[in-house]
Formats: C-alpha cells, structure tokens, sequence
C-alpha cells in the first residue's frame, strides 16, 4: 500500500480536476518547485497509483482494495434528496438511475469490510432508500476502459 502526503494528495488532486496540466502549472498549483511535481508525479506513476499511460488514480494501490455494487430501492418522490445524499458519501464512486430490478445502483469502495459496513449503513440512513442489495467484487478482470470501443469507434465512423 502507498502512502501519500499533502503533496501527493494535491497533485492527484489537480490531475483530477485537469488530466491535462502542464508540469508548470501543476508545480505553480501545488506551491512546489517543477523538478519536485516531476519527480512525484514519476514515482505515483511508477508506485502505480496513476495507471499506466494516463492520469487516472488506481483507488487499491491506496488500500481501496474493497469494492461493492450495491443496488438501492428508492421512494420515487425522494429520488433527488437520495442522490444528493449519496454524492456527499466520499466512498461512494459512481451512481447511476437505474431500469429493471432496484432504482438506483451505487459503486462503493472501502479499504476493509469495516469500512464498507459503515458506508452502507450511511446509504440505508438515507431518507427514500427503503431497501439495498449489495454484491461484492471478488476480483477484477477489466476495469473500465473507453480505448477499444475508441478504436472500433475511428474504424467505422470515417
């Protein structure tokens, strides 16, 4: 597990905000020299906290090793006042309204089971949630990607 301080954290977070900033202004930002950024950003690399060839933070090199799926039941009516509150979850990664079984579904991480536990009795404190289903991730084989569907995307649409 990779351990980070103050400027590591501004740095990724800077990256977050524009996964397209120049060393200059990430150094300007973060109030370090450019030679430091360079260096931090090259060993968050290496320590494969950014994934290879992008600027996207890989959550389990931090020791977010623990993922849920949890589908959410919802009173209609509460829909908004659900989904402002899960947003204010920092575990909570995504969510999305959903068709089908379940109404809203809730991409949850946490370090250990603990930790999850404690985010999943947040969301069922949630007024409108009225049921959940949660399902863990055993192991991933493909985290999301976006290139092969760019790639067949540039093949067919020229």
């Amino acid at each position: 597990m990779v351990r980070l301080d103050d400027v590591d954290l501004k740095i990724l977070l800077a990256l977050i905000r524009d996964p397209r900033i120049q060393i200059s202004e990430l150094a300007d930002e973060v109030a370090v020299a450019r030679n430091t950024a360079q260096s931090r950003l090259r060993r968050l690399q290496r320590a494969e906290v950014l994934r290879a060839g992008g600027r996207d933070v890989d959550l389990s090199t931090l020791g977010y090793d623990v993922l849920a799926f949890v589908t959410l039941e919802v009173l209609h009516r509460e829909l908004d006042t659900v989904v402002t509150s899960l947003r204010q979850i920092p575990n909570v990664l995504e969510i999305h309204e959903t068709s089908g079984r379940g109404d809203v579904w809730v991409r949850l991480i946490a370090t250990d089971t603990h930790q999850l536990q404690s985010g999943l009795r947040q969301i069922l404190r949630i007024k409108g949630v009225t049921r959940s289903e949660t399902t863990f991730a055993l192991h991933t084989h493909l985290a999301y990607r976006t290139s092969p569907l760019l790639e067949h995307y540039g093949e067919h649409n020229h």
